[in-house]
């Protein structure tokens, strides 16, 4: 019985760290001189067809109203995805992949198991403790098995070691940067991190401030390593990808006082109302 409720008190907290960021070696593949580029235009369509902007700035997925057919379109992709033999190709042509199949891959797990409340409800990772999808195993690439936990922290952050990535994986989460309504290209994806830094950075999900305390998202505490690994590294950060008035507020302010974030489903059905899932 003690063990039945230590296990309901846990999956009930809150996430409060990450897994480290581990570097796969075989993923360190590629090509440089490769000019190879990788069809992203069935996940595109997916997109603009059910990714649009509430009226607080929030993108939401209309997951309530995909078509069997375009849900096929969706499996389509994925499954032309993991197909995809990516070793052939350059390095940017990689991260635009990487990035593509987790995000489609968060969509598809969230309609496998729609109706829910939160992507956390969706718990199919191996673990007594486990909550949410992330380490169960939902493709196969080049023979390898792989979970969302892999491709975040084992491919993505390793080798690029870029803070911005974090603003391009999608969580399916309200507290979660934005699910782009487009995909991530090679060729633009430089603009395309920097917008999405911008676009969360500068919206109450990311920094809030109020009475000169500072309440930033738990993205922050929970990849605070990829964020300079202090106070001091994720204001920096967050200066440098501030809007001038957001910048100059953070001017004086030299500690982070709180973190929070809203693990609701990003659904196009729900409200945004009634904050309890702030944490």
């Amino acid at each position: 019985m003690r063990v039945l409720i230590l296990a309901i008190l846990l999956l009930a907290l809150p996430a409060q760290a990450a897994p480290k960021a581990e570097l796969w070696p075989r993923w360190t593949v590629h090509d440089p001189s490769s000019t190879l580029e990788i069809d992203h235009s069935a996940w595109g369509r997916f997109l603009r067809a059910y990714v649009s902007r509430d009226a607080a700035g929030i993108a939401r997925v209309g997951y309530g109203r995909v078509t069997p057919a375009d849900r096929a379109l969706l499996q389509g992709y994925i499954s032309a995805m993991q197909s995809a033999d990516i070793d052939r190709f350059a390095r940017p042509e990689q991260r635009a992949f990487w990035i593509n199949l987790y995000n489609a891959l968060t969509v598809e797990t969230v309609l496998a198991h729609y109706p829910v409340a939160s992507i956390r409800e969706i718990r199919i990772s191996p673990g007594l403790f486990a909550s949410g999808p992330w380490g169960r195993k939902l493709a196969r690439v080049a023979g390898e098995a792989l979970s969302l936990d892999d491709i975040e922290h084992r491919i993505l952050r390793p080798i690029w070691r870029d803070p911005r990535i974090h603003y391009a994986l999608n969580c399916a989460s309200l507290g979660c940067p934005d699910l782009a309504a487009e995909p991530y290209l090679s060729a633009r994806a430089e603009a395309q991190l920097d917008a999405a830094a911008f676009d969360f950075v500068n919206h109450p999900r990311g920094v809030s401030l109020e009475d000169g305390r500072l309440r930033v998202s738990s993205i922050y505490d929970w990849f605070r390593e990829d964020f300079g690994g202090d106070d001091a590294g994720v204001l920096a950060h967050l200066v440098r990808h501030a809007a001038p008035d957001l910048r100059a507020r953070l001017g004086g302010i030299a500690r982070v006082s709180a973190h929070f974030y809203d693990w609701r489903l990003n659904d196009a059905g729900q409200s945004t109302a009634n904050s309890s899932a702030f944490r």
